[in-house]
C-alpha cells in the first residue's frame, strides 16, 4: 500500500473536532509520555566541528563541501575548554560534536565532555572513543561492507565498528538510506541486533550541487520508509524509531518545506528558540550565522537529515497537538530523538502504530 499522502481514517474523523490540549493529555499514557518527554526541553544545542581530518573520504559527504573544511584547525584543548565553558554560561546545554572525525582527536573530546556533560558524537566507528567520553556515540552506517568500500573506500567497515563498539551502552548505529542502498538494510540490521546493537535511520540529504547515485527521489523514498516499517516490527528491540519518523523522513517534501526549519541558516529571527541560540562551530572555533545549520552545506530542499529532524520536528509541539494522533506521532518522535540522542533516555513504546501525515505548515 502506497501511505505517501495517505491520512489514517482515525486522523479524518479527529481532526473534525477541535481538540482542547487538557483533553489529548486525558489518556494516562499519553500523560506519562508527555510528562517523561517535557523534562527535557531544557536542551539547548550547538555543533562543533572538532577537526578537518578524516581517516576515510565518502562519497556524498557534506563535510568537504563549502567553507568549512579550509578552517585552520585549533588543536589547544585549553581554547576548546574556554569555548565550552563559555558556551555553557551563554546557555548551551547539549554539545554536538563532529566536524570530519572527532574520533582522531580524543583528548579534545575529553575536555568538551568535561564543561558540556549532555552530548554526541558523530562518528564513522573506524576508531574507539575512550569510554571516559561519556557523551552518545551515533556510528554512521552507509550500507554492508561491499557498499562501504565502494562509497567509503573503508574495508570491512561493519565489521570494525560493531568490535569497536560492541557491549558499549554509548553506541547508536546510524543506519542512512540512500538510493542503492535499501534492501541491504535487511541484512545490515539483522548483523548490527545479532551482536545486541542499538540502531536508528537516516536518509540521505544531498549536499549542495550533488547529483550522484546516493540522492533520492520519489520511488526510492516510498521504498525506505516500507523498510523502515518492516525492520521496526522485525527487531523493535533494537530499531529506535517510530512511524511518524518515517513518515517525516520519507516525505516527497524536505523538512523545511514540511515543517519550516528552526536554524539560523533558514530562520532569520533571532528573538527566540535555536535562531537565538545555535552556532555551528568550525574546526577554527569561528561560526558564521549565514551558514549555521546542524548539518551545513546540505541542499536545503533536500534536507531529510534524522539530526534536522530532532530540533525542526520537535519544535512543532503546536502545530501537532490537534488531535489524539497526531500528537501521539509527535511524542513518539520526540521519545525517539530523546533515546537517540541522550545517553540513558529509554524509549518506550510508540503510542500510535497509524502511519499520520504531517500537519499542513503554517502560513
Amino acid at each position: 500500500m502506497d501511505h505517501t499522502n495517505a491520512l489514517t481514517l482515525s486522523q479524518e474523523n479527529n481532526m473534525t473536532k477541535k481538540w482542547k490540549f487538557s483533553e489529548l493529555l486525558a489518556d494516562t499514557a499519553v500523560r506519562g509520555r508527555w510528562e517523561k518527554v517535557r523534562k527535557f526541553f531544557f536542551l539547548r544545542e550547538s555543533t562543533y566541528d572538532m577537526t578537518t581530518r578524516c581517516n576515510i573520504r565518502c562519497d556524498g559527504c557534506y563535510y568537504y563541501e563549502g567553507q568549512k573544511q579550509f578552517a585552520t584547525e585549533n588543536d589547544d584543548p585549553e581554547a576548546w575548554q574556554r569555548l565550552l565553558h563559555a558556551e555553557r554560561k551563554r546557555g548551551i546545554t547539549y554539545a554536538v560534536l563532529a566536524g570530519a572525525e572527532p574520533a582522531l582527536v580524543p583528548e579534545i573530546l575529553e575536555v568538551c565532555y568535561g564543561e558540556i556533560p549532555l552530548g554526541c558524537i558523530a562518528t564513522n566507528g573506524l576508531k574507539r572513543i575512550p569510554e571516559s567520553v561519556g557523551y552518545q556515540i551515533h556510528i554512521s552506517v552507509w550500507g554492508n561492507d561491499e557498499t562501504s568500500l565502494r562509497i567509503r573506500k573503508a574495508k570491512y567497515l561493519l565489521l570494525k565498528q560493531i568490535d569497536n563498539y560492541r557491549n558499549d551502552s554509548r553506541a547508536i548505529f546510524v543506519y542512512t538510506f540512500t538510493r542503492d542502498n535499501i534492501d541491504e538494510a535487511y541484512g545490515v540490521v539483522e548483523t548490527i541486533a545479532r551482536d545486541g546493537g542499538r540502531i536508528t535511520f537516516n536518509v540521505f540529504s544531498a549536499p549542495i550541487g550533488y547529483a550522484g547515485p546516493l540522492r533520492h527521489d520519489g520511488a526510492s523514498l516510498n521504498r525506505t520508509r516500507q523498510v523502515m516499517i518492516d525492520l521496526m516490527a522485525l527487531y523493535p528491540g533494537n530499531v529506535i524509531f517510530s512511524p511518524y519518523n518515517a513518515v517525516a523522513h520519507t516525505h516527497r517534501q524536505g523538512l523545511h518545506a514540511l515543517y519550516g526549519c528552526t536554524y539560523p541558516r533558514m530562520n532569520r529571527s533571532e528573538e527566540i528558540g535555536l535562531g537565538r541560540s545555535f552556532r555551528q562551530y568550525r574546526a577554527d572555533l569561528t561560526w558564521d550565522r549565514e551558514a549555521a545549520c546542524c548539518v551545513p552545506d546540505t541542499d536545503c530542499d533536500d534536507c531529510r537529515h534524522y539530526a534536522s529532524g530532532s530540533a525542526v520536528v520537535t519544535a512543532r509541539l503546536h502545530r501537532h497537538a490537534t488531535d489524539p494522533d497526531t500528537f501521539r506521532s509527535w511524542l513518539d518522535y520526540v521519545d525517539t530523538y530523546l533515546t537517540v540522542w541522550v545517553k540513558g533516555y529509554d524509549k518506550s513504546d510508540n503510542l500510535c502504530r497509524n502511519l499520520v501525515n504531517p500537519p499542513r505548515l503554517s502560513s
